[in-house]
């Protein structure tokens, strides 16, 4: 796994980015969370170092544009793993096991949501609702969608991203 970031740190190529990605939509501030989109798209999260730098292209108080990053779930504040598994919170998938479920992935995986596992293979997040509720619980790894999702099917999912 990489060094350990601190999180002003921030590499030339995030700079560029995040000042490129502005650029692109014209500095306009209402265009703030499709910058912030394309920017962790780029970069695969939102760098502390890209609030000012941002704010700056977009004449806004870094204050402004933190409120934004950290309102929003979707957006990362720390680089996520290899995978990304993405747990349903919702009300169906709570209903159908839900709950045991991210109790069952914290353990096995020793991570709790939110969090990257130790090998950096895996970064677990909740969602609140993946549009799956006819099988839940359902999680999506990566781009995939997974329903009916149960201790054993998990075990796999997690063996394949490891490979």
């Amino acid at each position: 796994m990489s060094e350990k970031r601190t999180l002003i740190d921030l590499s030339p190529r995030e700079a560029v980015a995040a000042r490129e990605i502005a650029l692109r939509y014209g500095n306009k501030p209402d265009a703030l969370l499709e910058i912030l989109h394309d920017l962790q798209e780029q970069v695969g999260f939102i760098p502390e170092g890209t609030l000012p730098v941002l704010a700056k292209a977009l004449n806004l108080s870094r204050a402004e544009v933190h409120g934004v990053v950290t309102f929003y779930h979707d957006f990362r504040r720390q680089p996520a793993g290899r995978h990304v598994i993405k747990v349903c919170r919702a009300e169906a998938c709570q209903s159908m096991g839900g709950n045991h479920l991210v109790a069952m992935i914290e353990r096995y995986l020793e991570v709790k949501l939110g969090q990257t596992t130790a090998d950096g293979a895996i970064t677990v997040e909740a969602v609140y609702c993946l549009g799956n509720c006819a099988l839940s619980p359902a999680i999506m790894v990566d781009d995939r969608l997974v329903g009916r999702v149960d201790a054993a099917k998990f075990e796999k999912i997690v063996a394949e991203c490891k490979a």
